[in-house]
């Protein structure tokens, strides 16, 4: 089977040389066996793990999140129920993450609005109340 070196690797899966360094420390990427000369020689498949960790990346899973979910990939027993709680637990996450930016902006809304852009920041009535705060 042929080989592919971590360049090939990286523009195959559409990101940094580094960065799959990074993955094989923090163990999403098992470090493949090098050559005679120190090369990494990898396989066709750890393209195409890269592309499930860029892509499960976009959908904001965190690392550790990302390698549950490559655990249970490869966990015989595991069903897709166990891939659907992880994602609905994920989706809870990011609906609280969008209730908090709402509240935020709605504060600096608020704050905004009573900014009439004139006169010295020193009379500011946004810095007033981040200072009161």
């Amino acid at each position: 089977m042929k080989t592919l070196t971590i360049g090939k690797v990286a523009r195959l899966a559409g990101i940094g040389v580094e960065t799959i360094r990074f993955y094989e420390r923090r163990g999403l990427l098992p470090e493949p066996p090098r050559d005679g000369s120190g090369y990494r020689q990898y396989q066709v498949d750890a393209v195409v793990r890269l592309r499930f960790i860029r892509k499960a990346k976009d959908l904001g899973f965190s690392l550790q999140e990302i390698g549950e979910l490559l655990a249970l990939r490869q966990n015989r027993d595991a069903t897709c129920g166990d891939v659907r709680s992880q994602a609905e637990e994920k989706i809870a996450r990011i609906e609280e993450k969008i209730r908090d930016l709402q509240r935020m902006k709605e504060a600096l809304v608020g704050l905004t609005c009573r900014c009439r852009s004139n006169g010295p920041a020193s009379e500011c009535p946004i810095l007033n109340a981040l200072e009161s705060m």
